[in-house]
């Protein structure tokens, strides 16, 4: 039997669901994943590379004696490419999908806080309209000045590779 990945929400004093979010910056934009998911923050390190992959597809590392996928989300999300940083680094999360939970590390260029925010806070993703997807985007939520998109791990990363690689060539 699959290994289960624990979706409910921890209870805000006043009884509203609350949750905490790891926040990390790509060029300039805020983006938060659930802090349960997180199994741990690395600084970036060379990877051993994987040939015939897509571009966002850095390679895998060693963690603990486990082969980990790395993948660069400012190229998964074709944002423009830029070197990486000392603050660059690499979130391992985990990730559930067709063959069950994995790990899979992402690189970010910052970690920026933990967020902690409940339901009523969260807003929808706003309809863009046809050819603007926003599938990996769970909601919206304000922290002071900035804007931070809430994304959906399992549907980003837990997807099957082969057919993404498939779509990426068609497009």
């Amino acid at each position: 039997m699959g290994e289960s990945i624990n979706k409910r929400a921890p209870t805000a004093p006043g009884g509203r669901d609350a949750g905490q979010y790891l926040t990390f910056s790509l060029a300039e934009e805020q983006y938060g994943v659930d802090i349960l998911r997180v199994q741990e923050i690395r600084g970036w390190e060379s990877v051993t590379r994987i040939p015939n992959q897509p571009d966002y597809v850095k390679g895998v590392l060693n963690l603990r004696g486990a082969i980990v996928p790395v993948f660069d989300l400012r190229q998964r999300f074709a944002m423009p490419v830029q070197a990486y940083s000392p603050d660059t680094v690499v979130i391992v999360l985990r990730v559930a999908g067709e063959g069950g939970v994995r790990n899979i590390g992402v690189v970010v260029d910052a970690v920026s806080d933990v967020l902690n925010a409940v339901t009523a806070d969260i807003r929808s993703t706003p309809d863009f309209g046809v050819g603007v997807p926003t599938e990996y985007i769970t909601g919206l939520v304000t922290a002071e000045t900035k804007m931070i998109m809430l994304l959906d791990v399992d549907r980003l990363l837990g997807g099957d590779e082969s057919g993404e690689r498939e779509r990426d060539q068609a497009a």
